[in-house]
């Protein structure tokens, strides 16, 4: 059955707020935020720590450590905490975006049982058992995702470990990359325009011959998809392939597309149909899937990403984060002054929906309501 993508309404009277069909946490989140807090509620006085920011949202993440868990590393793997310090008694949770084979052994090596504390994501691990599938049948794995980004940089050890891997960032790169399928460009080049994203030993006159594409599960998914679809018609062209005989060449891994961020993004599609004067997305400002999120509703709308409600300083002034610039900016005047005012809102799966429900009712409180929230909720029950 075709899924409704379509927002849903939250009528005030003054204001509008729209929001998206499917928003916020996905089940690896969930499940990564239970165990972790089970492991603490069950090991009093042991030493926990987390392997890095268990997701990026940074009221989960002081809410972790409140409790006392320690980062041994910060979302980029720089060390904050020496693996040298850890002992067999230790508890050590692998965050939901997973980990490198080369830390995994790390922490095993010290005694320290990994696959007890895994929050790793199913839908990570489903991309990495596809990699490895398509290595068994030599084809080299092109990840699309971003090359610092802790899921891709698991997801890049478990494909290399099994064959020639190469990480794009995006379809610029991806056209980079095809130049030396065609042999457009000399293979020598390669390893300086690929730097610190291709595997060792790789091979860039015999390893471009066979190629699967698997992404990082918060990647945009038309973008993930375009990539794909882009290097088939390169090795098609290249090795005057059609339709029925493509698999020579390229591997279909259409499979390993994240169903929480897709619907995420498709109801974004869906709630920018809804004529709005803009729309707030939240979430981390680290978080990868946030960041499309507003990366969409940007190409239509003006959009502010905001990580809580305490962003939204008054009905005058707004603080939001510019995720290309990297920085904060405060916007004064950002509500118009015609009524009704119509809001869309959603938020990246990293985020609770406590959040979100602040937002709506800091917004609520700049304008004569005619309900309150709990009134309209009860509508829906």
């Amino acid at each position: 059955m075709k899924k409704d993508f379509s927002p849903t309404l939250l009528d005030f009277g003054p204001v509008q707020i729209f929001l998206a069909r499917h928003f916020g946490f996905c089940y690896g989140v969930e499940n990564a935020i239970e165990i972790s807090f089970r492991t603490i509620e069950e090991n009093p006085g042991k030493r926990i720590f987390l392997l890095s920011e268990m997701i990026h949202n940074p009221q989960v993440n002081a809410e972790l450590l409140s409790r006392g868990v320690k980062f041994l590393q910060d979302t980029y793997g720089k060390q904050l905490i020496s693996f040298d310090e850890l002992t067999t008694d230790d508890i050590v949770i692998i965050p939901a975006f997973g980990t490198t084979l080369e830390i995994e052994k790390k922490l095993n090596d010290i005694g320290i049982k990994t696959e007890k504390y895994n929050t790793t994501c199913p839908f990570v691990e489903k991309v990495w058992n596809r990699s490895e599938q398509i290595a068994r049948k030599n084809y080299t794995v092109i990840v699309h995702g971003k090359p610092k980004h802790e899921e891709t940089r698991a997801t890049f050890s478990h494909a290399a470990s099994n064959t020639p891997t190469v990480v794009v960032n995006d379809m610029a790169e991806a056209a980079r990359l095809s130049r030396f399928i065609t042999g457009e460009r000399p293979a020598s080049e390669f390893y300086e325009i690929f730097k610190n994203q291709y595997s060792r030993g790789f091979d860039a006159t015999k390893d471009l011959t066979r190629i699967g594409v698997v992404n990082q599960t918060t990647m945009l998914a038309s973008d993930t998809q375009a990539i794909a679809d882009f290097l088939k018609r390169v090795m098609m062209e290249k090795y005057n392939l059609s339709e029925n005989d493509i698999e020579d060449r390229f591997a279909d891994t259409r499979d390993t597309l994240c169903y929480a961020t897709n619907d995420n993004q498709s109801a974004v599609i869906g709630l920018l149909q809804k004529k709005a004067d803009f729309a707030i997305v939240i979430g981390g400002y680290n978080s990868s899937n946030t960041s499309h999120l507003v990366e969409l509703c940007e190409e239509k709308i003006p959009t502010y990403f905001i990580n809580s409600e305490e962003k939204i300083l008054s009905d005058k002034e707004i603080l939001h984060f510019n995720f290309h610039s990297k920085q904060e900016i405060l916007t004064s005047n950002y509500l118009p002054v015609h009524i009704p005012v119509k809001i869309l809102i959603t938020s990246g799966a990293s985020c609770p929906d406590a959040l979100v429900e602040g937002v709506i009712r800091k917004l609520a409180t700049f304008f004569p309501v005619k309900k309150s929230i709990e009134e309209i909720t009860n509508e829906f029950n």
